[in-house]
């Protein structure tokens, strides 16, 4: 993606620099990256049409972009969600442009190892209760029934449970459920039975199991990404691992000992890549085209303990990401206390 003078409209070069297509595109259009197939929004007199452009230059659903939190669709794994206005229901396009699952669903998924899900016989319900007002853009869908669906529109699971946590990259197929407790199994519709990592079940085990038992600086080193982005006096900060670890292992160890030995006091949740703290090449991968963290293929399982200090709540963070390697930690915040306070007032840059 590119911009005219006025970054007003935009337009794509190929990766030699040649302009492919000049600027004139606008609104709902956020591809960075034209791989296959976009959506894009064009102010023509006044009059604002949007629609799917291919990279043969092909034109294809038009008025039908899938906007989700005022945001339009991107190409995953060469497919783009679409949207049926005239039956408000959703389905795909593959990369040139055809229907390969037909607008029969009130919500689909992106694509992910090329599956998806899909929502079934539900209900709007609309924020506001009212139905009338523009608010109304703002709902949920209640009730239905949800399936897990190939990208030929076949039915693969009859009756599934996606959640935000199934890591669709691990599908084993079974004759009998997995006994592994980090999966989740589900009844196919061949007689089979397909599992699932669940993230935070991994991540927990991986933790508990891999992580801490005899850490010391050498295993923490290794499991962390060549730079780790910290909260210092200064706000946020970047330095290389060896030495952010070699400086501040022992505050880190402490904190994470404490966390691992009192349960009660600790949560994970799994949260998205940072674009605004995470840039450049390194993680480039970790972004679709539009810039969005792959937080289904790659997320950021945060660990956070949290702790009393004269009558008030702190809580240390570790966020660790999911990579096609296992779980490399990433960012480490650590408020100023006592026991703390070293990793807090270093200044390396």
């Amino acid at each position: 993606m590119y911009y005219n003078g006025d970054s007003s409209l935009t337009g794509y070069k190929d990766a030699r620099g040649n302009v492919m297509i000049t600027p004139q595109f606008s609104g709902l259009t956020y591809a960075h990256r034209f791989d296959d197939i976009i959506a894009v929004t064009v102010e023509t007199k006044g009059m604002w049409n949007s629609y799917y452009l291919t990279k043969s230059g092909r034109i294809t659903g038009t008025d039908s972009l899938y906007i989700y939190d005022n945001t339009s669709d991107c190409e995953c794994e060469g497919f783009i969600r679409f949207h049926d206005k005239k039956t408000d229901r959703a389905g795909l396009f593959n990369s040139r442009g055809q229907v390969a699952v037909p607008a029969q669903y009130n919500a689909l998924s992106n694509v992910k190892n090329g599956m998806l899900s899909g929502l079934m016989d539900a209900k709007k319900e609309y924020w506001d209760n009212d139905a009338t007002k523009h608010a109304h853009e703002h709902f949920s869908w209640k009730g239905g029934r949800e399936v897990l669906l190939d990208t030929l529109n076949n039915v693969l699971i009859a009756a599934f449970t996606s959640g935000h946590t199934l890591n669709f990259y691990s599908l084993q197929k079974h004759r009998t459920p997995s006994t592994d407790k980090r999966r989740k199994n589900f009844k196919a519709t061949d007689g089979l039975y397909y599992s699932f990592l669940d993230y935070e079940q991994e991540f927990n085990a991986w933790f508990a199991d891999s992580l801490m038992p005899g850490l010391n600086q050498a295993r923490l080193t290794a499991t962390a990404q060549d730079s780790i982005v910290w909260f210092g006096a200064d706000g946020w900060e970047k330095t290389e691992r060896v030495a952010f670890i070699s400086k501040n292992f022992a505050v880190l160890q402490t904190a994470l000992q404490k966390a691992n030995s009192h349960p009660a006091q600790l949560s994970v949740f799994k949260e998205r890549l940072n674009p605004y703290l995470y840039e450049g090449p390194e993680w480039q991968q970790y972004f679709d085209n539009c810039g969005n963290a792959k937080e289904w293929r790659y997320p950021v399982m945060q660990l956070v303990y949290s702790y009393t200090i004269d009558g008030n709540t702190v809580q240390n963070h570790f966020d660790f990401l999911r990579t096609e390697s296992g779980y490399r930690l990433i960012g480490v915040s650590i408020p100023p206390t006592k026991e703390f306070a070293g990793i807090y007032s270093i200044s390396i840059k």
